[in-house]
């Protein structure tokens, strides 16, 4: 019988942890998670990705939809205005690409904190997060954004009408202090 895994594969536990498939033995898979830490496990333990994503979770299947509802996307903290806004997530994503992809899932990951929904981030999806983000008006996520930045809104709207190495110099700043989460969210797979 044809094993339903291969080496190299992702593979998930029941718990929702996720391992890269180094062997398979007599029915025992060998894997190591992204850490590097090495286990086993029984081939019945153990999901690929197609019927990961196949399982029925109401909590995760209601995640997005609770996402595009919550408070922080529910209405822009200030008036701006909404061409200005598009312009400027324009210019960021240009200049730092995937900030916005950035911004997007470090939205959904405080949204899910205050949710009490911590055990879902695994599964997490970067492109479903973004595709919320950019549901949203402009203004919310210049907003959100500006807040990530740790810059007013009108002040990072001001700073996008002017050049390009001062905006650079503020999304430096702005992340200085979540250098380490935006190397880490890069390194990301996106799924």
């Amino acid at each position: 019988m044809a094993s339903r895994f291969f080496r190299g594969s992702i593979v998930y536990a029941k718990d929702g942890r996720s391992y890269v498939v180094e062997e398979i033995d007599d029915g025992i898979v060998y894997c190591s998670s992204e850490s590097g830490a090495e286990t086993e496990f029984p081939e019945a333990a153990l999901l690929n990705e197609t019927e990961w994503a196949g399982r029925s979770n109401g909590r995760r299947d209601q995640l997005y939809l609770r996402l595009r509802q919550a408070r922080p996307y529910a209405a822009p903290a200030g008036k701006l205005d909404s061409a200005a806004c598009e312009r400027l997530l324009t210019k960021i994503e240009r200049l730092s690409p995937g900030i916005l992809d950035f911004a997007a899932f470090t939205v959904a990951k405080r949204i899910m904190a205050e949710n009490k929904d911590d055990d879902l981030l695994p599964e997490l999806s970067i492109v479903k997060c973004r595709e919320t983000f950019d549901a949203v008006q402009p203004e919310i996520r210049a907003g959100l954004l500006a807040e990530i930045l740790g810059t007013p809104a009108p002040v990072l709207l001001d700073a996008g009408r002017l050049g390009d190495n001062l905006m650079r110099a503020m999304i430096e700043k702005g992340l200085a202090s979540r250098a380490d989460d935006f190397d880490n969210f890069r390194d990301r797979r996106r799924r």
